[in-house]
């Protein structure tokens, strides 16, 4: 039974110590702040209660397959409610909004009224993403890539010209190949935000994700992502597991070129040593490189982590707002006239604050309505920016640094103009906004980034961060700054990534349903 350490208890280090701890391990996990979760996060204010972090529920069967793992299921484990319509978007100098739905034939009609041939071309869209989809899932998400041959298989040499295709063209291109009006191709280049880049840097790979919204579904948890986070952690100890929090994690300690064990700092700012067979790091990969692991085992120069790109920054704004809110829904989007320019501002040479912003708004308490006090609203507002520290922190009640209180004002301006709710900022009983600065201090997020290295083609599959580390024996990855990527469903695939290089399984798949255990160290 091998000794193992999980630095952070984000959903990647929980879900890896229950796959772990399952598996016969000894696992004990070091959370630097005081509660569980990392980014999905909670704060309750005057009878609201925020997800302070992801928002959105995709790829259901990555969930359920996590849960199988584990002899439970997704409905033991949470209760979902389905969102329909998934989403509806407003557009700078359009009147009318759209909404986008879960039935793939009302989405159809949805483009068809908009530009006629669209609806048949979304048809052939989503087709294609279905397929790319079911690819990725089988042959590249659950694959470290650590056994080349993994990809020498009939079904990806079959399709390996249209896969280079999808990885060599970016996204907004091959959207532009299909359909002509700009608000459709916002629509299906949007998704290249919450893979931490922008339309034109993310390959075209990526146009899977509209099979998540438009045809698996978008989903909610009742009570919150909270509720998604505790289950997992209540996994985590059902095993056996041991969870340290307010524990930070100084450095791993390396013995000829080996991990073996962990420095940190506990409540008391004490030093304490732990030993251990084997070292995971949740924490951000350019953090466990640069500061927790000595020079000598680095992976990376710092040359090459210049050349990097480390994603969007983002200002969160979670308001509490009196009154019914009926023109937003669970989701909502507001998309700027001038996309070129909104996204160059974000990633270009000469970064700044994009005004107006394309941004997101979330109002949970259009589904649960434990989520806010009766008779009011709770909104999550995410408005992507550089990745840039020096922007500040946030704060409560206009208490954040400059720059993110202004952005936070802009755009509850934004959102009442586009949204017609003129009266929406005297209406808010409850602010508090969250900076760069922010991901940066509590999260130790690589330029303050909000979601990880953007899924530019340079920082996706095999080219992204590694399961197992090259340096350093005993030592692995897991989290959103490592391979398959970003988002919750990515995070659970890189804890199963670690648990099947552990075992020495170099397979391309997922793990067998449930959990068989093997003979361990």
């Amino acid at each position: 039974m091998s000794r193992v350490a999980v630095i952070g208890a984000g959903i990647a280090g929980l879900a890896t110590a229950a796959l772990l701890g399952a598996d016969g391990h000894d696992v004990t996990v070091f959370e630097a702040n005081a509660e569980v979760g990392g980014r999905v996060g909670r704060w309750d204010a005057a009878g609201f209660r925020f997800d302070t972090g992801p928002s959105w529920y995709l790829m259901p069967e990555v969930f359920e397959h996590f849960y199988r793992l584990l002899g439970t299921s997704t409905a033991d484990q949470l209760e979902l409610v389905r969102l329909d319509p998934g989403y509806r978007i407003y557009f700078e100098g359009r009147d009318a909004a759209m909404d986008l739905y879960t039935d793939r034939s009302r989405s159809a009609d949805v483009f068809e009224a908009i530009e006629p041939g669209a609806g048949a071309a979304l048809g052939r869209y989503l087709d294609s993403a279905a397929e790319t989809t079911r690819l990725a899932l089988d042959h590249f998400l659950y694959n470290d890539f650590s056994a080349p041959g993994t990809l020498a298989v009939p079904a990806v040499l079959r399709r390996a010209g249209r896969l280079g295709r999808l990885l060599f063209q970016p996204l907004d291109r091959f959207v532009a190949g299909r359909f002509r009006d700009p608000r459709l191709r916002q629509v299906l280049g949007y998704p290249a935000v919450f893979l931490g880049t922008s339309p034109s840097a993310a390959p075209s790979m990526y146009h899977l994700m509209s099979h998540f919204d438009l045809d698996d579904g978008v989903w909610y948890p009742q009570g919150g992502f909270r509720e998604l986070i505790d289950g997992i952690d209540r996994l985590n100890r059902s095993v056996g597991n041991r969870v340290v929090t307010n524990a930070r994690v100084t450095d791993i300690r390396v013995e000829h070129g080996a991990a073996r064990g962990i420095r940190y700092l506990d409540a008391g700012g004490t030093a304490q040593q732990v030993d251990a067979d084997v070292v995971v790091s949740t924490a951000d990969m350019h953090h466990t490189e640069t500061s927790l692991l000595p020079v000598r085992s680095r992976s990376r120069s710092d040359a090459s982590w210049k050349r990097g790109d480390p994603g969007p920054g983002a200002v969160l704004v979670m308001l509490g707002v009196r009154g019914e809110l009926p023109a937003l829904l669970h989701h909502t989007l507001f998309f700027t006239e001038d996309w070129s320019v909104n996204f160059d501002r974000i990633f270009g040479a000469v970064p700044s604050v994009p005004e107006p912003a394309s941004l997101y708004v979330c109002k949970p308490s259009a589904s649960d309505p434990t989520v806010a006090p009766p008779g009011c609203e709770n909104l999550f507002v995410l408005v992507p920016v550089p990745a840039d520290p020096s922007l500040g922190r946030g704060g409560i009640d206009g208490a954040g640094d400059r720059v993110v209180e202004q952005v936070a004002d802009a755009v509850i301006a934004q959102i009442a103009s586009w949204a017609g709710i003129p009266d929406l900022a005297a209406r808010i009983v409850v602010r508090r906004t969250v900076g760069p600065g922010d991901f940066e201090s509590d999260f130790n997020s690589w330029c303050g980034s909000a979601l990880g290295p953007g899924h530019t083609l340079r920082q996706s599959a095999f080219l992204r961060g590694r399961t197992t580390s090259r340096t350093v024996r005993g030592l692995y990855f897991a989290g959103a700054t490592t391979v398959p990527g970003i988002g919750l469903p990515m995070c659970l695939i890189s804890a199963e990534l670690v648990a099947k290089a552990i075992r020495g399984d170099r397979s391309a798949g997922p793990l067998q349903e449930p959990l068989a255990r093997t003979a361990v160290a």
